[in-house]
């Protein structure tokens, strides 16, 4: 009996840390090849798939991200317009044209939203860096341009980011 406890328990734990492993922030230190960026600056090199949070000349926070798949990439400069905590989610004409079963409005915190637990969104258009429900997507090209983390990633850079800071996305 004490061993189907202790083969319990050493499951449970090991799935436990597997789980935890793979929802953890992945936010790295680098020393930054991003030059020109004034601090603060998020820059997203799409063919990274990597988003940089500028601190000073030398330094910066990466994240990996997913981005927009062929034929929904951008290039540009923008900046944060909003902040939002497990928002709601609304597709844009084009997705619902593409998928048209998907609901009008997908509430926030929902497993079904697509827009994770955070979103930022950017001036300009219809995309946002945001969370994500769909984890193994990050580090993909799979959007319809926005730019996708993984929930605890999106969580640290909200934290870090501002309304109206810059945002530039490059190829």
């Amino acid at each position: 009996m004490s061993m189907k406890i202790a083969m319990a328990l050493a499951a449970t734990f090991g799935a436990g840390v597997l789980i935890s492993t793979a929802a953890e922030a992945r936010p790295e230190m680098v020393g930054t090849h991003v030059a020109n960026f004034s601090p603060g600056t998020i820059v997203v090199k799409t063919n990274e798939r990597r988003l940089y949070l500028i601190l000073d000349d030398g330094h910066a926070v990466r994240y990996p991200v997913g981005v927009g798949k062929s034929g929904k990439q951008w290039a540009g400069t923008t900046r944060i317009d909003g902040k939002y905590r497990n928002p709601a989610w609304s597709p844009p004409a084009e997705v619902k044209r593409d998928k048209p079963s998907i609901p009008d409005v997908i509430p926030g915190g929902s497993p079904r939203n697509p827009m994770g637990v955070a979103a930022m969104t950017l001036a300009g258009g219809e995309y946002a860096i945001h969370g994500t429900n769909v984890p193994g997507s990050v580090g993909g090209f799979v959007s319809y341009g926005c730019i996708r983390m993984l929930n605890d990633d999106i969580t640290d850079l909200y934290s870090r980011v501002s309304v109206g800071t810059t945002v530039v996305v490059t190829r």
